[in-house]
């Protein structure tokens, strides 16, 4: 049995095939490319998978690393699946579980991506990797390159998290800061490598194997749930490839038999500051239109523009699901309220999450029975000025109440 099944390249649009052995970026009339594997040559079975390592690696079958020797891994994978009782009491929903990335080397569940996008990359002879970011995916791809010994370039907006940058620098990237948002960024990464030798574009979509190791979440979470899907799972979604994955990886699994049942309803979350996906959604468009004036605190979904903006759409309509937006005000409570209950301190992408289930749920669309999954993708201490501590100091010699 091969290490890898990977049959060839499709692209998202035209259904035209394109050779995987190669280094790929868009198809030739601009849209992503999905990895595509000849699932009847799986012959793995879930009983054996469980005794391999808990990491991603262990669907390495479904994923596009044809040669172990090539795996570029920090231990990434298999985060914990956590029920939340008090909160979802809270919320009225009883039957509340978040899939917890803020657990993966790098703290967000861009490592995945970085993961098996860097791995192949390296597989294919690519010397360094370039992208625009919002920054846990740049921080994750330097971080990742580095372990490969490869270069990267990384360009994200100034106003990205300080440690993203921190991260990006420790591990050695070549890192620009940029005056604008994360497609000012995108343009000025695309228009630098064309003056740079054996250096791939990896920003979002623009290689196909990204989201190979982002629906690894997807493979995660029904495997933890004795491989089975939940009834609902939310997810934050800026560029969108987070709830592409897990959409694909439930289709895959249907098509291996691995998993019976219906899919779940899938919810693609953003912030109201930029909300395109939802507004595409609601005005039941195709494509998004960017938003003149985007900004939210929830700085990983600031993407005016996503290039899988219809992937996304596609995902959640064929799901019976559907796409909100919420307030920072609102998921700046969710995260300090869900931290209270659980001692959970997630990410405001997260936490945006967290305030769309009780917007669903007091509007009716959550009828409070459902096991709902809610994706926290990445730590609350990437972001540490969304919680502010103004407190006055205490004497040493003085008394506590």
């Amino acid at each position: 049995m091969a290490f890898s099944e990977l049959a060839h390249l499709e692209c998202s649009r035209t259904g035209a095939t394109y050779d995987a052995d190669v280094v790929q970026g868009l198809s030739d009339v601009g849209a992503p490319l999905l990895a595509r594997y000849d699932l009847d040559a799986v012959t793995v079975t879930p009983a054996e998978i469980a005794t391999r390592p808990p990491d991603l690696w262990r669907y390495h079958e479904v994923l596009p690393v044809r040669d172990p020797a090539h795996v570029v891994t920090l231990g990434e994978g298999m985060t914990p699946l956590l029920r939340l009782p008090r909160h979802g009491e809270r919320l009225g929903v009883p039957n509340l579980v978040m899939k917890d990335e803020g657990l993966v080397p790098t703290g967000a569940f861009k490592a995945r991506g970085a993961a098996v996008g860097v791995s192949r990359a390296r597989e294919l002879g690519v010397a360094g990797v370039a992208m625009p970011t919002n920054g846990n995916a740049g921080a994750a791809w330097a971080a990742y390159a580095a372990r490969a010994g490869m270069r990267a370039l990384i360009a994200m907006p100034v106003d990205a998290p300080q440690i993203t940058r921190r991260e990006c620098v420790v591990t050695g990237a070549e890192l620009h800061l940029v005056d604008g948002l994360i497609g000012d960024a995108g343009r000025l990464v695309a228009e630098a490598i064309t003056r740079r030798e054996g250096y791939q574009d990896t920003a979002t979509l623009k290689e196909p194997y990204r989201i190979e190791g982002k629906k690894t979440m997807g493979y995660e979470i029904a495997e933890q749930l004795g491989w089975r899907f939940p009834d609902v799972l939310l997810y934050p979604t800026g560029g969108g490839v987070g709830i592409i994955a897990i959409h694909k990886a439930m289709l895959e699994l249907q098509q291996l038999g691995w998993v019976q049942g219906d899919l779940p309803r899938l919810v693609a979350v953003q912030a109201t500051g930029c909300a395109p996906i939802v507004e595409a959604y609601e005005a039941g468009a195709e494509e998004s239109t960017a938003p003149d004036d985007p900004h939210t605190v929830a700085f990983g979904i600031t993407v005016p523009k996503a290039l899988g903006d219809f992937l996304v759409l596609r995902a959640v309509r064929e799901t019976d699901g559907t796409a909100v937006a919420v307030t920072d005000e609102d998921l700046l409570a969710a995260q300090r309220s869900l931290a209270g209950d659980e001692g959970t301190w997630v990410c405001p992408e997260g936490a945006a999450c967290f305030a769309a289930v009780g917007q669903l749920r007091e509007a009716g669309w959550l009828r409070g029975e459902e096991e709902v999954v809610v994706l926290n993708t990445g730590t609350g201490l990437i972001y540490p000025d969304t919680v502010l501590v103004d407190l006055p100091v205490v004497p040493k010699d003085g008394a506590l109440p």
